[in-house]
């Protein structure tokens, strides 16, 4: 399994919208080849800055057949004009338990 992370700062004041937004991205991701589980949380220092964890069978469900998708392309169209900065996405694998 593979960890997928990513901190989404979110320009102030569209926050709402970003999560309405994220109730029909989520319908897109879920549906995806290799999905696992997801979740998104909001901070409570930063009140634009949410935590995005991707659960992934692959690194290649992801990198491959989900940002190589057309469904990919919707993702984007919600969501991405939201995030400032753009997020950088990393990913992790289990050492222990």
């Amino acid at each position: 399994m593979i960890l997928e992370q990513a901190i989404l700062d979110v320009i102030p004041g569209k926050q709402q919208a970003f999560e309405i937004a994220f109730k029909q991205a989520q319908v897109i991701i879920s549906s995806m080849e290799g999905y696992i589980h997801h979740q998104l949380q909001k901070c409570i220092e930063k009140d634009n800055r949410y935590l995005l964890l991707v659960q992934w069978q692959t690194l290649e469900d992801h990198t491959l057949g989900f940002r190589e998708s057309p469904e990919y392309q919707q993702w984007k169209a919600l969501l991405h004009h939201f995030y400032d900065p753009f997020p950088e996405v990393e990913h992790f694998q289990l050492v222990q338990a």
